[in-house]
């Protein structure tokens, strides 16, 4: 596919240089086109189809300079190449100056036409490097107000996701409740309620990040705080009234702390079955930072050790926070030195990549 030949606007009052330099170049692979005015210019200029335009000073009506003023509020204007016979160099600096792309000497006899030839494949050049660099940067620009719009979308979509998952959790906990609150059986009523605790955990990371600006952390405080309350108000939450929390602000990943919150879920649950068989007693949940990592721990002053392990139990919970911890690459250790139990488990804020809740629990 041939290129089109550039077609040049030659605005002179001078009839016979105008022919000299249709001549010249054309020669040179141009189309020309010749206005003896500065309005004629203006006129041939917004009926589009010029690439460049050579432009005398001295001419009746409107002069050089003006009719630059007049062409370079046309959008998008062609360059120009300012020619004129003059002498004075301020004319120049002012041509250059209100945005002509160059600026050459003429004389009568046509022999400046070379040189404009030359100045034109420059200006010419130039235009093109400059159109290339504006639509460079115009797609850039497009490309990230594109990007920043499915962001923007992904963000919603995550957030209503979220929210339905939430909701979801939640109806499936709360039915849970329901079936453990209609339980005559007690062995039935607290695996449904150990059920509804697990749910609770994972509903409430979804919950955490519908309403939260951040949708890739979540807030461990506040969501221990949330997922304590949802044990207060479980089928044993007469025998939460003393459970507390203690946590540092800290910023954590959405499956870590699915998995942080089903521990805390499985350790508190067991405290209150066996910590006090005689009632209700404290139990103390603690999140701080120590170094570089992590330290959580739940805490009862119960019978501890002493106690036999309950002949009913299935050691179902015992495998739960195995598995949990397993997917935090959590140290779980027993604190010897405490009067009643102290779980204590050390982890780093962040997850190996090969680390998954489903990897986990298999």
């Amino acid at each position: 596919m041939t290129t089109p030949a550039p077609t040049l606007l030659y605005i002179d009052d001078d009839d016979a240089l105008g022919r000299l330099v249709t001549r010249g170049l054309q020669r040179q692979g141009y189309c020309v086109v010749h206005a003896s005015s500065g309005e004629a210019g203006l006129a041939r200029l917004r009926q589009g189809g010029i690439d460049v335009v050579a432009l005398d000073q001295y001419m009746p009506g409107l002069d050089g300079l003006e009719t630059l003023e007049q062409i370079q509020n046309i959008p998008n204007p062609p360059p120009v190449v300012f020619v004129t016979a003059s002498q004075d160099s301020s004319i120049a600096v002012t041509a250059l100056k209100a945005g002509a792309a160059d600026y050459l000497m003429k004389d009568t006899l046509g022999d400046f036409v070379p040189l404009l030839h030359v100045a034109t494949e420059q200006a010419l050049k130039q235009a093109r490097i400059r159109k290339a660099r504006d639509d460079a940067v115009a797609e850039v620009h497009a490309s990230r107000d594109r990007y920043a719009a499915l962001a923007a979308e992904r963000e919603v979509l995550l957030r209503e996701v979220n929210h339905r998952v939430g909701n979801s959790l939640q109806i499936i906990a709360s039915l849970l409740h329901l079936q453990a609150s209609s339980s005559k059986q007690a062995d039935v009523k607290a695996a449904l309620t150990n059920a509804m605790g697990r749910v609770a955990a994972v509903a409430q990371v979804h919950r955490r990040l519908y309403t939260s600006h951040d949708l890739k952390s979540v807030l461990l405080n506040q969501y221990l705080e949330a997922l304590l309350e949802d044990l207060r108000r479980s089928a044993e939450g007469n025998r939460m009234s003393r459970l507390t929390l203690k946590s540092e602000a800290v910023e954590i990943d959405p499956d870590r702390a699915v998995a942080i919150g089903i521990i805390v879920n499985e350790l508190v649950m067991n405290a209150v079955k066996y910590a006090y068989p005689d009632g209700a007693g404290p139990i103390h949940v603690e999140l701080h930072a120590a170094g570089d990592a992590l330290e959580l721990s739940i805490t009862d002053d119960g019978v501890g050790l002493n106690v036999k392990v309950n002949p009913d139990s299935t050691g179902m919970g015992q495998r739960i926070v195995n598995a949990m911890a397993s997917k935090l690459e959590a140290a779980v250790e027993r604190d010897p030195n405490h009067s009643g139990t102290r779980i204590v488990l050390r982890f780093r804020p962040t997850s190996a990549p090969a680390a998954s809740l489903a990897s986990a629990t298999h």
